[in-house]
């Protein structure tokens, strides 16, 4: 056998021992198949690469128009929460009668449960579903019942399998939410709580924080209660100690509540401040308006949050793919030149036989 066999055996050899899974750097991932299937392989990830690219180019043109929307919404819905906070004070000391103020004694709890209708997007509806979960035992910790309103596909199909929950209503969510679609919810809950059905409604959605991170929240949002707390028969506050609606009317100072005792700080509100209609008519013009402003405001929050966590999964599955085409590409390269190698060796091994 002459020296060109020799190195070639030898370069083949070389070329086998590259190709074997290194477990401990992890360069190469375990590749059992052939080239064939390499390339078929490769022709899969990129398909996939270009769909997640895609889907993260999709996300991140609508991410701004929801960002707007929240930004834009927000010191709206704040301000209109501190105005309610203030002539609702006014009223409670002429003793005045309003239905969605009224502070009873809380027996059932409906949840608002907003999540997204597609996947794709990280964590973003396990986060919120996670959230309501957690809600729920707390409410039977206290003995409490509830029932659940689930926004959005995600949350209807999760709640649809849990035979244990009582399930109010399944509504569908949109490509964008409207004043229309917050108003559907809002009938829901206005006649829910003016029929004494339920004694307290929260909402459940997460909150935009940026394009990188979004919270879970819980926000109260009937009763519109300026005493600050609600609680069951036995005096219990049933509130979520991380309520969003008492960091809403607490910011700046303007309008603080007290968690330890259940009172309003009243210096915060203005007390020569006088109407020229009737408060009771200008509190039943404007809680309509607040159960709308809220819940589209949760509805904002949620689809920004959603469209954020969208673009990041797709840029890392997109990064993932990426990478994952040149590993196999190299892997496909590695076997091809093996097989050549190969090939080479037994035709020259055929030359060197009939010489």
């Amino acid at each position: 056998m002459g020296p060109i066999i020799f190195w070639l055996k030898y370069l083949s050899f070389l070329l086998t021992v590259q190709l074997q899974p290194t477990t401990a750097a992890g360069i190469f991932p375990s590749v059992y198949c052939g080239v064939r299937e390499l390339r078929e392989r490769i022709n899969i990830v990129n398909n996939i690469h270009k769909i997640t690219e895609a889907m993260k180019l999709v996300a991140a043109a609508r991410i701004r128009r929801a960002q707007e929307a929240v930004i834009n919404g927000r010191p709206f819905s704040e301000t209109l929460v501190e105005v309610l906070y203030d002539i609702n004070e006014q009223i409670q000391l002429e003793d005045v009668d309003v239905p969605l103020t009224n502070v009873r004694p809380v027996q059932k709890v409906a949840l608002v449960v907003i999540t997204g209708d597609r996947g794709l997007c990280g964590g973003f509806n396990n986060a919120i579903l996670k959230k309501a979960e957690n809600r729920m035992a707390e409410l039977k910790n206290l003995g409490l019942d509830y029932t659940v309103i689930s926004v959005g596909k995600k949350g209807n199909s999760y709640f649809r399998r849990r035979t244990d929950v009582q399930i109010e209503r399944f509504i569908g969510g949109g490509s964008f939410p409207t004043a229309k679609e917050a108003q559907t919810i809002a009938d829901d809950v206005f006649s829910l709580f003016v029929s004494e059905e339920v004694d307290k409604v929260e909402l459940l959605y997460n909150k935009f924080v940026s394009l990188v991170k979004s919270d879970p929240v819980i926000q109260t949002l009937l009763p519109l209660s300026a005493k600050g707390e609600v609680c069951d028969a036995n005096g219990n506050c049933v509130d979520a100690n991380e309520d969003e609606f008492f960091r809403l009317t607490s910011k700046g100072g303007k309008l603080t509540v007290e968690r330890d005792t259940g009172r309003t700080n009243r210096a915060a509100f203005l007390p020569n401040m006088e109407f020229e209609q009737d408060p009771v008519q200008i509190l039943d013009a404007l809680m309509p308006l607040y159960l709308n402003s809220q819940i589209l405001r949760a509805l904002q929050e949620s689809l920004a949050s959603e469209l954020a966590a969208r673009m990041g999964a797709m840029s890392n599955a997109t990064d993932n793919a990426m990478e994952l085409k040149k590993t196999l590409s190299i892997a496909y390269n590695r076997k091809r030149q093996a097989k050549i190698t190969t090939e080479i060796l037994e035709i020259v091994a055929g030359v060197e036989a009939l010489r």
